[in-house]
């Protein structure tokens, strides 16, 4: 089995001329926002093998907030395919995984994170497929299982949606 999460990154300052895009960085809430991503994932046993990030500032930050909850903090890389990239390169940069990641985490940006998601999904918990075909939050997280034992295999409609949660759910959860 493989399992593959995907990872919107954390809330960043707007798009303002002046500030090259790939430059922009996370804000308070963005920073709150990952480290409360990361305490879920360690509390649910969800590090990853690997990481696989943009190098956007907004997604190494992200990545950051997130991994020093995860002791150890896993392997990462950064991607330069990642940034801008379409759902395709997204879906070619997974498939390239190293064999040695059961579980990869890919760090990356909207639309084409929420693309290739939609695309992989097949099956999974109806409500929690809905909600994530309607939006993509910021701090958004996706788990897709896959029934392979290898990221060659990976092909469309070929994952179940495990679970998909923000910092906005887990929130409602525990009021």
């Amino acid at each position: 089995m493989r399992r593959l999460i995907l990872f919107r990154h954390a809330k960043a300052e707007p798009a303002e001329q002046g500030i090259e895009d790939l430059a922009r960085s996370l804000v308070e809430r963005g920073r709150k926002d990952a480290g409360k991503i990361g305490a879920y994932m360690k509390t649910h046993g969800l590090a990853p093998d690997r990481a696989i990030i943009s190098p956007a500032a907004r997604t190494q930050e992200t990545w950051k907030y997130t991994a020093a909850a995860l002791k150890p903090a896993p392997a990462a890389m950064t991607a330069d395919k990642l940034y801008e990239a379409t759902p395709h390169a997204i879906f070619a940069v997974i498939k390239d995984a190293p064999p040695n990641a059961h579980t990869l985490m890919v760090v990356a940006h909207n639309p084409g994170l929420h693309e290739v998601a939609l695309m992989l999904i097949a099956s999974g918990e109806v409500d929690a497929r809905e909600r994530l075909r309607e939006k993509l939050p910021t701090a958004g997280l996706i788990i897709i299982d896959f029934a392979f034992d290898d990221w060659d295999k990976l092909h469309p409609q070929s994952g179940r949606l495990e679970r998909f949660v923000s910092p906005k759910s887990l929130d409602a959860a525990t009021n």
